[in-house]
Formats: C-alpha cells, sequence, structure tokens
C-alpha cells in the first residue's frame, strides 16, 4: 500500500493512495481461509468445500469488504501517524472506476485539517461580574405582576355592559330545534368573554349584556367537535344573565401566597428575592460570557480551514433571513448568499469553537450522561404527550445528540475558564444589569 502527498497548502491536504492487488487477493484468500472450517456446500462435508470454488463462490463480495477494510485502515493510520484532525468527513473517491479484478486500486482523499490551537494563558484574562441585589422596589413589583396573574372579578355597577376581559355569571340552556340536549344547560356559570372557554362565535355575542337580561345566542358546532350528535349542528343557547364582572389584580397577602405554595406573604417575598436574583445571575453570567468571549477572540489568531467559515456562514445568513421573514417556514427559497459581516462573524464563532473545543479537551471537560439526559428531557417538554418517541429519536440520532451536547459542553468550558481568569464583582442597579444585557444584544 503506497500514500503519496499530492496537495499541501495551508489547512488543505490531499493524497493519492494505492492498494496493489496483490494486497488484495492476500486478504481475501486469508478471509476465505479463515472461514473455510465453518462453510458448508452440497457434495460436500462441513470444512471441506476446496478453496478454489469458495473463492468463486465468496470472492467478489469479499474482494468488496477488503477494498473497502483497505482503504479505511490507509485512512485510520495515516491520521495516527500525521496527528491531523479533519475538520469535516474527508472526501474520498476511487479514481480508477474501470477497476477490474487483478488490478490496484488508487484513491484520492482531501481534506481539511483543524490547525495548531496556540497556548493561551487563561490567568491573564480579567472579567467583570455584575451583581444585583433583589430590593423591596423590585420584590413588591414581582407581587404585583404575581397580583395581576391571579386576578380576582368585583361587580361592576349596575347596568354596566359586559366587555371583553369581563367574567359573565349567567345560567344556560342549550337546544337544538326545540328540545334540550344533555350536556347543554348550566346554572351559575363564570365564563370570561374572550378566554375561547366556549365554542367560536359564542362568547362574542355575550359582549354588550346586562345583569338581569335575557340573551339568545345561536352557534354552530364545529364540524370536528367531540360529540358526534352536535357536530356540525345549530344550537341555540337560552341565557340568563346573573352578574357582570370586571378584573381586578388580587390582594397582596397571606390569601395570595398561599395561591402560590407559600406558607404566608412572608415566605412568598423570600421566594420571589430569591428567585429574582437568580435570574440576576443568570443575565449576570450571559454577559460575564460575552465579556470572556470577547477577551479570548482578542488573544488568539490561527488560521481557520475555510470549509468550516463558509459553512458557518451560510448558516449564519440562513438563520437570519427567516428572522427577517417569519411568514417562511420552510426551506423553499433561493438560497441566501452570505455577506462580509456573517462571513466575519462565521470566522470568530468558528476561532472561539475551535480554542473552546481544545482548552476542553486539555482540560477534560466532559458531558455526563445525567447531564445529557436533563438536556433531553427539557427538550422532550416542548413535545407534550410525544416524549417518548422524542427520547428514541434522539437516542437514534447522532446528530441531535451533538446538538444537545454542544452547549452544555460550551457552558462547561466557560465555567472552567472563568475560575481560572481574574475575577471583580461590581454591584450594579436591575437598569445597569439590564442595559448590559441589551448591549450585548445589540453586538451580537
Amino acid at each position: 500500500m503506497q500514500v503519496t502527498e499530492t496537495l499541501n497548502e495551508g489547512l488543505k491536504r490531499g493524497y493519492a493512495i494505492t492498494v496493489t492487488a496483490a494486497e488484495l487477493e492476500t486478504k481475501v484468500n486469508e478471509k476465505l481461509a479463515e472461514a473455510q472450517p465453518e462453510v458448508e456446500m452440497k457434495g460436500f462435508r462441513k470444512g471441506k468445500v476446496p478453496m478454489p470454488m469458495l473463492k468463486k463462490q465468496f470472492g467478489p463480495r469479499l474482494m468488496g469488504e477488503v477494498m473497502q477494510e483497505s482503504i479505511d485502515g490507509a485512512m485510520s493510520k495515516h491520521f495516527e501517524d500525521s496527528g491531523d484532525r479533519p475538520a469535516l468527513q474527508p472526501e474520498v473517491k476511487m479514481t480508477n472506476e474501470d477497476w477490474k479484478e487483478g488490478d490496484d486500486v488508487h484513491v484520492e482523499m482531501s481534506y481539511e485539517k483543524l490547525p495548531e490551537i496556540p497556548e493561551v494563558d487563561l490567568s491573564s484574562v480579567t472579567l467583570e461580574r455584575l451583581v444585583v441585589k433583589a430590593g423591596d422596589a423590585e420584590i413588591d413589583e414581582a407581587l404585583a405582576n404575581l397580583a395581576e396573574t391571579a386576578q380576582d372579578f368585583k361587580a361592576r355597577r349596575k347596568g354596566s355592559k359586559a366587555k371583553d376581559g369581563d367574567q359573565v355569571v349567567f345560567d344556560f340552556v342549550g337546544k337544538l330545534g326545540d328540545e334540550p340536549f344533555e350536556g347543554g344547560s348550566a346554572e351559575d356559570y363564570p365564563l370570561v368573554l374572550g378566554s375561547g372557554s366556549f365554542i367560536p362565535g359564542f362568547e362574542e355575542q355575550l359582549v354588550g349584556v346586562k345583569a338581569e337580561e335575557e340573551k339568545t345566542v345561536t352557534v354552530t358546532f364545529p364540524e370536528e367537535y367531540g360529540a358526534e350528535h352536535l357536530a356540525g349542528k345549530e344550537a341555540t343557547f337560552e341565557c340568563t344573565i346573573k352578574e357582570v364582572k370586571e378584573p381586578v389584580a388580587a390582594e397582596i397577602n397571606d390569601e395570595l401566597a398561599t395561591k402560590f405554595g407559600a406558607d404566608d406573604l412572608a415566605a412568598l417575598k423570600t421566594q420571589i428575592g430569591e428567585r429574582l436574583e437568580a435570574e440576576y445571575a443568570g443575565a449576570s453570567r450571559a454577559v460575564m460570557k460575552r465579556g470572556l468571549l470577547d477577551a479570548l477572540d482578542g488573544l488568539v489568531s490561527f488560521e481557520l480551514p475555510p470549509s468550516l467559515v463558509t459553512a458557518e456562514a451560510e448558516q449564519i445568513a440562513h438563520s437570519l433571513w427567516h428572522d427577517e421573514n417569519p411568514d417562511v417556514t420552510d426551506h423553499n427559497h433561493d438560497k441566501i448568499e452570505p455577506t462580509d459581516e456573517h462571513k466575519t462573524l462565521a470566522e470568530r464563532r468558528v476561532r472561539l469553537g475551535l480554542l473552546l473545543a481544545e482548552l476542553g479537551q486539555k482540560a477534560e471537560v466532559e458531558v455526563t450522561d445525567a447531564e445529557m439526559t436533563q438536556a433531553v428531557m427539557e427538550q422532550a417538554r416542548q413535545y407534550p404527550g410525544q416524549e417518548r418517541q422524542f427520547f428514541e429519536f434522539v437516542q437514534q440520532n447522532a446528530q441531535m445528540q451533538q446538538q444537545l451536547r454542544a452547549p452544555i459542553f460550551e457552558d462547561k468550558v466557560v465555567d472552567y475558564v472563568i475560575e481560572l481568569a481574574q475575577v471583580t464583582e461590581k454591584e450594579v442597579s436591575k437598569d445597569d444589569l439590564q442595559k448590559a444585557v441589551e448591549a450585548m444584544d445589540e453586538d451580537a
């Protein structure tokens, strides 16, 4: 077997691989000899089938296996000896397509190798961690928002007309023709107008009603309605309005606290303070991570594999185009050509990605099975009722596993680097932290 370099230009490499006919035949004969003791064939005892007959029967199939194994072996040995790590899957093609048995096999292999990553003195990196404390004002604001979500309703002034968002308390009797139907009646039913709780067209007809008024609502049940005897049928509902109530925020007291699982208002305030500070810490970490990436980007410079940069630039351009064209949900559109701005951003992402991967490898950072399971569970929540199918999909899809593993690995490497960097803390207001987050988003 011969491996000859044909291209050495920057990170691009090319090689011609020749596997001789004699090598192929030797390996085929070895496989036949290994299998011979177990082969049975009509007219011969087990293990006594002549080699020429075995070769005629199984030789062509084994030749294909041997060719593939020889090429794969040559590639593996090359990467082991050279230390090259291909940026993407190498391109391999057989150049003598008119090959016939007895010919040598000629193969061309080309790839872009990953660059050598320079050493980085992580202790020289200086970072600032923004610290925000949850004060009384922030806690009171969060409490007020909770009270809004736990809204109550109070009676409107007598004679007031119901508006969208109001609660109407009423009795109703549903009829098909002149006959009431089962399940179509209720008393003192509280319905929030605009909530979509009833079939389409029902709630809209109650807008404008007043207490003590009677109203007949006519609707048609959807064709796909669950009850077959009602699906597609027109029905009338004789409604007697008892009360019209407007929404009001719940009172901030111990009763509100128990609605959110706290023992009392003081306990709820403590929980809110802890949650707010956790949110602030998450935002602060995002700002510090951005600062770390900016610092690392300024510390290193090395040649980048053009194929990785091109692929990343195309992905950025494609993603941003969909952000600007949200109505297009498929990919049946013209190819989006990356701009110079996209390419510059792609170079930064590839450079930082390679650097973080190198740092993580040297530090032996690993994503645990428990962390992967947690990531899969979080993703599975987006598919209620189909969690099991999603788990099975991830198990069978290596690319999806990598998509889930990559951000976990990156965050663990970032944490590792932060531990080695010089970090100072600065106490700021919530508004200052928000401005830092917004500035980070604008520069993204």
